[in-house]
């Protein structure tokens, strides 16, 4: 798990909000999907989270002859992810509401 926050921009913000929105874990395809993303952004993000401690996946058990299709990742947010993202988007929520005010 790293130490470093990951860089907080709209997209990584999507992404954040998708997997607070729920307690299951989601298939980046189906992150992909809810955030309209590219897999060239999304999973970027997504590895950035991981390795900053936000976000844990695995891999779906399965052979991929049986399942017919390739194995899906999943994602979910960590206890510390969902306070540290919590607090990024109050900390966005702040920043606008002091430009709404300028």
């Amino acid at each position: 798990m790293g130490t470093n926050k990951p860089r907080i921009t709209s997209q990584t913000l999507k992404v954040l909000a998708i997997l607070m929105s729920g307690t299951q874990e989601m298939s980046g395809a189906e992150i992909a999907r809810s955030t309209k993303l590219s897999s060239g952004t999304l999973y970027p993000i997504l590895l950035r989270l991981e390795e900053a401690g936000w976000v844990e996946s695995r891999w779906e058990t399965g052979d991929p002859h049986e399942l017919g299709r390739p194995r899906r990742r999943f994602y979910q947010a960590t206890g510390i992810g969902m306070k540290e993202a919590q607090s990024a988007l109050r900390e966005v929520v702040l920043s606008l509401k002091e430009f709404v005010w300028l």
